[in-house]
């Protein structure tokens, strides 16, 4: 059993700390806002990753193996909502100037972690090959719900420590004295993670009736 957990910790980890929308979405919100945005919004992405490593379990992805077109719909709907986002992060950077800092609710910022991660079928590709690598052929209930739990505390803890670090006075100052730029700046990086799973979902759509 504790083999098969530390495999899916390392391996859990290594893809956490990796840049990607998910990390963006909290540090902005904890150097632009206040801590508590942020750290509803890890809640809500938290509770993805869970949802993602339970479907994972149950066959997800035999489901996108046998309709590839409901893990591409997915994927470009995933795509759509970061271009979505990427817009108002543009916009907010426009008019920083004379704007003032909004602090979202628990819910509001739950709902924002919870659909970015949501819109995002490779978190449902990576924890089902996880689980096929990691785990044994014979799973107990016990070793599963480890698994589960094991995926929520990683994930937790991480946006929680980014929720934190990026909260400190020292780094609001520095965001508050470059929002513009800043804004702007993370726009274009999360337009590119919606304009990359949209040319990819293309692509693969293209191939398909070549």
């Amino acid at each position: 059993m504790l083999p098969a957990l530390l495999s899916i910790a390392l391996l859990h980890w290594l893809v956490l700390i990796t840049p990607g929308a998910n990390v963006l979405l909290v540090s902005q919100l904890a150097a632009s806002s206040h801590r508590s945005s942020a750290f509803y919004a890890g809640l809500g992405i938290s509770f993805v990753a869970v949802t993602w490593a339970l479907l994972a379990i149950l066959g997800v992805n035999a489901l996108f193996a046998a309709h590839p077109i409901v893990r591409l719909a997915l994927q470009i709907a995933g795509a759509v909502y970061l271009c979505y986002v990427a817009v108002r992060l543009w916009r907010s950077g426009a008019c920083a100037s004379e704007s003032r800092v909004v602090h979202l609710h628990a819910w509001a910022a739950f709902r924002l972690g919870f659909i970015t991660n949501l819109l995002n079928p490779k978190s449902a590709l990576f924890f089902g090959s996880v689980f096929a690598t990691a785990l044994p052929a014979e799973n107990s209930p016990d070793l599963l719900a480890a698994s589960i739990a094991l995926v929520f505390v990683n994930a937790l803890a991480w946006h929680t420590f980014l929720a934190l670090a990026f909260s400190r006075p020292a780094v609001q100052f520095a965001y508050s004295r470059n929002r513009e730029l800043l804004n702007r700046l993370a726009s274009a990086v999360v337009g590119a993670f919606g304009l990359r799973l949209l040319a990819a979902a293309v692509a693969e759509i293209r191939s398909r009736h070549a």
